[in-house]
C-alpha cells in the first residue's frame, strides 16, 4: 500500500502502529463471536443438564445482550476517556481489560459469572474497535486513509475466522480462551512503544480556547445521521452474526451431524467474506463515493438475507456459498463506515462523536438481539427472526439515500 509519508522514521512508526491497532482489533474479532460459536456445547456444561430450546435462546440471549451492552457502554466512555487523557493510554486500557476476561472465561463455573465476564468483555472492544480507527485515522496519509481503515476494518472478520477455527481445533470449549493472554501483552507493547497522536496533542494544548459540543448547531444533525446508519446495520448484523450458527444447528436436527464442523466453517466463512469486503472498501469508495457504496452495501445485506433464510428449509452446502454473499456485504458496510462516519467530525470531538454514533445505537441492538430467542416462536423458526431483522438494512439505506451527509 502506498504511503505518502517522507520521513522513514515516522513510517515505520506509523506500520507498527497499525500492525498493533490491527491485531487488537482482529482479538476483538475473535473473542465477541467465541461464545456465540461455543453456545451449544457451553450452556449445556454450565448448567450441569441438556436445557431445552427455549432455555437455549433465553440463556445466550442474555449472554449476548450482556455483551453488546458492555460494548456499548466501552465505546461510548472510552472515547469521551481518550479525549481527554490520549488515545494510547485508553487503547492499552481498553485491550488489557477484554484480555482479561477473556482469560477468566477459562475457569468461569457457571453461566450467571460468564454474564458479567462477557460485560467486561465487551466493554474492553468496544473501546479497541473506537480508539484504533480513530488513532489510524490522526496518524495515516489522508490521501490513502480510507484505503488503510477499510484494511484495519477487515481485522474483526479475521478474528471472526480464528473463531471458526479455534472451534474445529480444539475438542473443549474453554481452550479457546485461553487467547485472551495475547491481548494482555498487547496493552503493554502499546503502552510502552507508540507514540501519541500528533493530532489529539495539538488539539488538547488549545482544548480551552476551542471548545466544542457534539450536540452543537452543526455536530446534531451528523451525530444524528450517523447514529442511525450504524445503529441500524449493528442491529441487523449482530442479530445475524450472533444466532447464525445456531440456525444452523436447528437445520441438522433430522442429521447424524453434532454440528461442531458446519458451525464452526459457517463462523470462518462470515469471517473470510468479510475480509474480502472489508479490503475492497476503501477502493469501492474512490471509485463510486459514499453514498453509493453504502446504498450498493446495504442493499446487497437486504437481498442476501433474503435468499439465505427464506430458501433453505434443511441444511446443504450452497448455505455456504450464500453465507460468504452474506458476509461479503457485511464487510464492505463496516470498512465503508469506519471511513465515513469518523470524517464527519473535527479532531477535538472526533473520538467523543465516533463513539456515540458507533455506540449508541448498540442500546438498542442489545435488546433487539435479546428478543431474537424470544421472537423464534412467534415468527415460526430462527430463519424467519432473523429475516424480520434484515428490514434495519432497508432503514439504513433509506437514512443514506436522503443524507446531507452523505457526500463524505
Amino acid at each position: 500500500m502506498a504511503i505518502a509519508i517522507t520521513n522513514p522514521k515516522t513510517q515505520s512508526r506509523n506500520t507498527l502502529a497499525f500492525g498493533l491497532c490491527m491485531l487488537c482489533y482482529l482479538l476483538g474479532g475473535t473473542v465477541a463471536t467465541l461464545i456465540s460459536v461455543n453456545l451449544p456445547v457451553a450452556i449445556p456444561e454450565l448448567l450441569g443438564k441438556t436445557p431445552t430450546a427455549d432455555e437455549l435462546g433465553k440463556i445466550g440471549a442474555y449472554l449476548n445482550a450482556s455483551f453488546i451492552f458492555g460494548w456499548m457502554f466501552g465505546g461510548l466512555t472510552l472515547g469521551v476517556v481518550s479525549d481527554k487523557v490520549g488515545r494510547i493510554k485508553t487503547l492499552a486500557f481498553s485491550a488489557g481489560i477484554y484480555g482479561l476476561f477473556t482469560l477468566m472465561t477459562v475457569f468461569v463455573g457457571n453461566w450467571e459469572s460468564l454474564l458479567v465476564y462477557r460485560f467486561f468483555t465487551g466493554l474492553g472492544v468496544g473501546g479497541v474497535l473506537l480508539l484504533t480507527t480513530v488513532y489510524i485515522s490522526e496518524i495515516w496519509d489522508t490521501d490513502t486513509r480510507p484505503v488503510a481503515l477499510g484494511i484495519l476494518a477487515v481485522s474483526f472478520p479475521i478474528g471472526i475466522v480464528l473463531t471458526g477455527g479455534l472451534n474445529v481445533i480444539f475438542n473443549s470449549w474453554r481452550q479457546s480462551f485461553w487467547l485472551g493472554i495475547i491481548p494482555i501483552l498487547l496493552s503493554f507493547i502499546i503502552l510502552s512503544f507508540l507514540p501519541e497522536s500528533s493530532s489529539w496533542q495539538s488539539e488538547d494544548g488549545n482544548k480551552n480556547q476551542h471548545k466544542e459540543s457534539i450536540f452543537s448547531e452543526t455536530n446534531g444533525p451528523k451525530l444524528l445521521i450517523g447514529s442511525l446508519i450504524f445503529g441500524a446495520v449493528l442491529i441487523g448484523l449482530w442479530a445475524i452474526f450472533s444466532w447464525l450458527p445456531t440456525w444452523v444447528q436447528s437445520l441438522l436436527i433430522s442429521t447424524s451431524s453434532d454440528g461442531q464442523k458446519e458451525r464452526g466453517l459457517i463462523m470462518m466463512l462470515l469471517g473470510i467474506g468479510g475480509i474480502v469486503g472489508g479490503m475492497i472498501s476503501g477502493l469501492l469508495i474512490k471509485k463510486l463515493g459514499s453514498s453509493n457504496t453504502l446504498i450498493l452495501t446495504f442493499s446487497g445485506c437486504f437481498l442476501a438475507c433474503l435468499l439465505l433464510f427464506t430458501t433453505n428449509a434443511h441444511f446443504s452446502p450452497i448455505i455456504y456459498l450464500e453465507t460468504a454473499l452474506l458476509s461479503l456485504f457485511f464487510g464492505i458496510s463496516q470498512g465503508s463506515l469506519s471511513s465515513y462516519i469518523p470524517a464527519l467530525f473535527s479532531t477535538t470531538i472526533r473520538a467523543t462523536a465516533t463513539g456515540f454514533c458507533f455506540n449508541i445505537g448498540r442500546f438498542f441492538t442489545a435488546t433487539a438481539v435479546f428478543f431474537v430467542g424470544s421472537l423464534v416462536t412467534a415468527f415460526g423458526g430462527i430463519g424467519n427472526a432473523l429475516l424480520a431483522f434484515s428490514i434495519t438494512f432497508l432503514i439504513a439505506l433509506t437514512v443514506v439515500y436522503f443524507s446531507k451527509e452523505n457526500k463524505v
